[in-house]
């Protein structure tokens, strides 16, 4: 573990000169401070049960809060206790945030529609049927789709076409004839364009 969080430590190529203002020396031991204890705090964060993948993170902020803090800090006590009750109250904090959070369904999730192949066979029987229906008389195809489209019982066909319920009857029955002997044209000779 401490070999891959190395890269986290930071390197410092020589101490703090003695003229250096209060604010950089403050800032230098905060720094060699957290890089001692890094370990425990990343020990710390992991135990707490914070993600895996997000440990890093976490440690980070830590450590903005710990350099925010650094000046009211009192450097005679343990510094462990008061980066743990840090390192809690940021696994809180991201606890929360991440239930507020809507997850998105995975970028590759299985898609539930229809397949491209199944919409072009879909769009490709529409266009024919349509070019069929084409073929139909008016009075039958309006019959043909009221019944069979639109879902419209034969009495209320007959109602609203003002017909006889027979004769309503007999126009889906030769309608669909008709389409069927326009379909099978279509099939054996394409669909005109």
């Amino acid at each position: 573990m401490a070999r891959s969080m190395a890269y986290l430590r930071l390197v410092r190529s020589a101490p703090p000169e003695p003229g250096a203002d209060e604010a950089c020396v403050q800032d230098d031991a905060c720094v060699q401070a957290f890089d001692r204890e890094l370990d425990y705090v990343f020990a710390t964060l992991r135990r707490l049960g914070a993600p895996q993948g997000e440990i890093e993170d976490l440690a980070h902020d830590l450590f903005v809060v710990l350099q925010r803090n650094w000046a009211t800090l009192d450097t005679e006590r343990p510094l462990r206790p008061y980066l743990f009750g840090i390192a809690f109250r940021i696994v809180c904090a991201h606890r929360r945030r991440r239930l507020r959070e809507v997850p998105h369904p995975a970028a590759d999730a299985e898609d539930s529609g229809p397949s491209p192949e199944r919409m072009v066979q879909a769009q490709e029987a529409a266009t024919l049927l349509w070019a069929a229906l084409d073929r139909v008389p008016l009075p039958r195809r309006a019959v043909i789709i009221m019944h069979d489209l639109d879902g419209i019982a034969i009495a209320d066909i007959a109602k609203e076409l003002s017909i006889t319920r027979f004769g309503a009857y007999a126009r889906l029955h030769k309608g669909h004839k008709e389409l069927a002997a326009a379909l099978r044209r279509q099939q054996r000779h394409g669909v005109p364009r």
